[in-house]
């Protein structure tokens, strides 16, 4: 932990440096590529000792699969390389160490490294493999047409900014970014001459980071006095089962599970301001003018906390791995997209039972919440009173669904999963299935997906 958090301030200083002296203007792509990588490299080391062999190994053969396998199946070998190894160092950190959690854990670099190179797979696969038209408009943006040079492969996946905790970009937004087009072309998006502009304006990042790192110090402070007050161990305590009422356990796990979160919004927000502070995840302008920095952000915290649906909660958690989930699998997939992209979610995870048991019990949640808001939520919208009550309604069980689902994954065995969940009644698993049986199913348009261009070609021509 402490080699991670030197790492990430070092990290700090070095994407200062970048964006000022090795910036676009100053020093060609190749150098920053190459900076970038060299100093990628060296934290991985100093971070995890020879436990970085395996991220480099990893990287270095799926380099080898984009040069040597076809097109229209380089998506495929990349995908199950790059999961296989995951999964194989997944299993040997059970099997050797015992469910220890590792001080060099290098599972963390690896699985951000198996993100990326699984999402340059599938849109170099879009670009070459594939023809427009079959395309959706999102895999049209962010299709590659030609493959990295082996710099520009390592600078991808090994850059010192995301090397130790990501988060995921798009490689073509990278390539933007390292080459100097990034801000330009969101700037672009802006008529600013409307604005009163007579040339376009140079949004600098120091705002953004300075607001994230007071939100790192402050989750940071909270990790430090809440999270080991608030064990998640103590809810399956045998005295507390037994002293207190299960109401009275349902708001101790909601307590338990807000403690365990300051320590994901400590290292996901540091590692946003490290890459906002070398001048990468420019996002553009929002409707009130103000310049975004949030293309890479992984969390928005007040969307977190304020979800009124688990969709909701799920899409403002673990935001970049979220989007890779929806691009790999859930868009590609013909046939139960939810179900095999949460299971690709616990595979990528690792192989903690605990693990399983949260995203299966997802599965179920996700379904049951979907059937209801697809069936009663139009009769809350109004009046205004109605939809207050409705919304806070909502809130509520979002939140303690949420913290029924993810117990396990802070637990991780099955014996203490199964304890908390006998001591919970199973009552989320039987809420959601009764959903599932009383409620009609209302198909969705997803169930037999088509490429929004063959979409839209079909309507013209029916027209």
């Amino acid at each position: 932990q402490i080699n991670f958090v030197a790492c990430q301030l070092f990290a700090l200083l070095a994407a200062f440096w970048f964006r000022v002296y090795l910036g676009p203007s100053h020093a060609s792509s190749a150098v920053r590529h190459a900076f970038a990588t060299l100093f990628g490299i060296y934290f991985a080391v100093f971070c995890f000792g020879w436990y970085s062999i395996h991220l480099f190994v990893l990287v270095m053969m799926s380099y080898g699969i984009m040069n040597m396998a076809s097109i229209p199946n380089i998506h495929r070998y990349s995908f199950v390389v790059a999961m296989g190894y995951l999964t194989l160092c997944h299993i040997s950190r059970i099997y050797i160490f015992h469910y220890g959690i590792l001080t060099t854990d290098f599972s963390g670099p690896l699985m951000i490294i198996t993100q990326k190179i699984t999402t340059l797979a599938c849109q170099l696969h879009d670009g070459i493999g594939r023809q427009a038209e079959e395309l959706t408009a999102e895999q049209n943006r962010l299709a590659v047409k030609t493959k990295p040079s082996l710099l520009e492969y390592l600078s991808y996946l090994l850059n010192f900014m995301s090397i130790i905790a990501g988060p995921c970009s798009n490689y073509k937004d990278y390539i933007a970014f390292i080459e100097g087009r990034h801000v330009h072309m969101k700037l672009l998006e802006v008529n600013w001459k409307q604005k009163g502009y007579d040339r376009l304006p140079d949004p600098s990042p120091t705002g953004a980071v300075m607001y994230k790192l007071c939100i790192t110090l402050l989750s940071l402070v909270l990790f430090l006095t809440l999270t080991k007050n608030f064990p998640m161990a103590y809810i399956i305590d045998n005295e507390f089962l037994e002293k207190t009422s299960f109401l009275s356990r349902l708001g101790y796990l909601y307590v338990v599970t807000q403690a365990a979160k300051p320590k994901y919004y400590f290292a996901w927000t540091l590692a946003d301001a490290i890459n906002n502070a070398a001048g990468y995840g420019f996002s553009g302008v929002d409707e009130k003018g103000i310049f975004r920095w949030d293309l890479l952000s992984n969390l928005n915290i007040w969307n977190i906390e304020t979800a009124t649906s688990f969709k909701m909660y799920l899409e403002n958690w673990n935001i970049q791995t979220a989007a890779w989930l929806k691009r790999v699998c859930y868009d590609r997939v013909p046939w139960y997209p939810t179900v095999l992209t949460f299971i690709l979610s616990a595979l990528w995870h690792g192989i903690y039972p605990g693990y399983y048991f949260t995203f299966l019990t997802g599965i179920l949640i996700t379904l049951a919440a979907r059937a209801i808001r697809n069936n009663c939520r139009h009769y809350f919208l109004a009046p205004v009173p109605l939809k207050v009550v409705y919304d806070i309604v909502s809130w509520l069980v979002t939140q303690l669904a949420v913290c029924y689902t993810v117990a396990p994954f802070v637990m991780l065995a099955v014996e203490p999963t199964i304890k908390f969940y006998k001591s919970m009644y199973f009552h989320m698993h039987i809420l959601s299935v009764l959903v599932l049986l009383v409620l009609p199913a209302r198909p969705r348009a997803h169930s037999v997906r088509r490429p929004q261009n063959q979409v839209m070609q079909n309507s013209i021509k029916n027209k």
